[in-house]
């Protein structure tokens, strides 16, 4: 006997983004994020940025928290301080659940994507 079963996430692309020059403030580097929303129980995600241990890395972007529809596609601008740019490895989305009161488990889903590095 097979057990089949079917798990559904988001997506966050690129998986290997890269940090270019901001034009609008020097000093700063940011890159674009494709955030898909896959999962019709889930409406929220939150982003974030961490290091090589994954220690917290300061970050700006429009809304660290974004509200996303089922089957909904929306770009986010992440934006990193060049002094930060060698302790910024990874770039993540996590879903928020928001509780209800049922007793329905409910999994939270964690994607990140690592920053793709240039060396002279």
């Amino acid at each position: 006997m097979t057990l089949g079963g079917y798990a559904s996430a988001h997506q966050l692309t690129p998986t290997y983004p890269s940090l270019k020059p901001f034009y609008a403030v020097p000093g700063i580097l940011t890159t674009e994020m494709v955030l898909f929303n896959a999962r019709s129980d889930v409406e929220y995600y939150e982003f974030s940025v961490f290091d090589r241990e994954w220690n917290a890395v300061p970050f700006a972007t429009e809304s660290k928290i974004v509200r996303l529809k089922h089957l909904q596609r929306k770009k986010v601008n992440i934006h990193i301080r060049e002094k930060d740019k060698t302790r910024a490895v990874y770039i993540c989305s996590e879903s928020k659940l928001i509780g209800s009161g049922t007793s329905l488990t409910m999994v939270s889903s964690k994607i990140c994507s690592k920053i793709k590095w240039h060396r002279k």
